[in-house]
């Protein structure tokens, strides 16, 4: 079973060595690596190209202008030709070699039709200093309801999805992964499956993961996903969702005074 990576990039030098590294150190090897870069302007086009010839012939490549991060995906997933697809943000990695063997291992273990695991964040300098770890164990469809969704990052699924309910919606700023995850899993209702793997570290400061402007986005493009996706919800209802999310800050908190 073949599976379409896709990163895209823009300016990324700083952190695109340790994401190609990761994808490197995979132990399942039938993989495409898709890598849709935004005409960048600093290193990020020679680090590709040095990669290119380590990947030998698995990574294809792009680089023209785009209008933002959803729409370099939207573009990678059209380009892919494998039977699963999913992400690795630019500046992100493979927590381990046996990441992409064990999602293929549960598509082909099971009737899914998209699996989903754990990411944890970590300081953008410091990598062995967790910063919150995200389990997406406690996902369950009706918690959408409230703003839970499974780690972005982790979502693997079948190509034919996209195709069949369609790709990110580009003139969201922040949450288009999250009005996706919600056309497919919760109107759609496809079949998840979790696996009980840390898959990706991220490392803190990405668009959905920093200021007080951008939890404001947040709010505003999770109603409006809910409203186009014909789900009553609100303010209050998605506010909920906050307590768990102080309890993963604290537990990360106490596990770095522990080491």
């Amino acid at each position: 079973m073949k599976i379409s990576l896709i990163t895209a990039t823009y300016n990324s030098e700083k952190y695109l060595r340790d994401t190609f590294d990761s994808v490197l150190r995979q132990d399942y090897h039938d993989i495409e690596y898709i890598v849709v870069d935004g005409l960048s302007t600093d290193s990020t086009i020679d680090i590709i190209k040095e990669y290119e010839l380590l990947f030998n012939g698995k990574m294809k490549w792009v680089s023209e202008s785009d209008q933002g991060l959803y729409d370099a995906l939207n573009k990678g997933f059209k380009m892919a030709s494998g039977d699963v697809v999913g992400i690795l943000n630019s500046d992100d990695f493979f927590t381990s070699p046996n990441v992409l063997s064990r999602i293929i291992e549960n598509f082909i273990n099971s009737d899914c039709d998209a699996v989903y695991a754990d990411i944890h964040f970590v300081d953008p300098d410091d990598v062995k200093k967790a910063v919150r770890y995200y389990s997406s164990s406690i996902f369950r469809r009706p918690l959408m309801r409230i703003g839970f969704i499974p780690a972005h990052p982790t979502f693997y699924v079948y190509k034919h999805f996209f195709e069949k309910y369609g790709y990110y919606k580009t003139d969201y700023k922040i949450a288009a992964d999250f009005e996706l995850l919600l056309r497919f899993i919760y109107v759609n209702k496809i079949k998840t499956k979790y696996i009980p793997l840390d898959c990706v570290t991220m490392r803190m400061g990405g668009m959905s993961t920093e200021s007080m402007d951008s939890r404001k986005i947040i709010m505003k493009e999770h109603l409006r996903a809910f409203k186009e996706n014909g789900i009553r919800t609100n303010r209050f209802i998605l506010s909920l969702r906050y307590p768990y999310k102080i309890g993963e800050l604290i537990k990360a908190r106490i596990k770095n005074k522990n080491k």
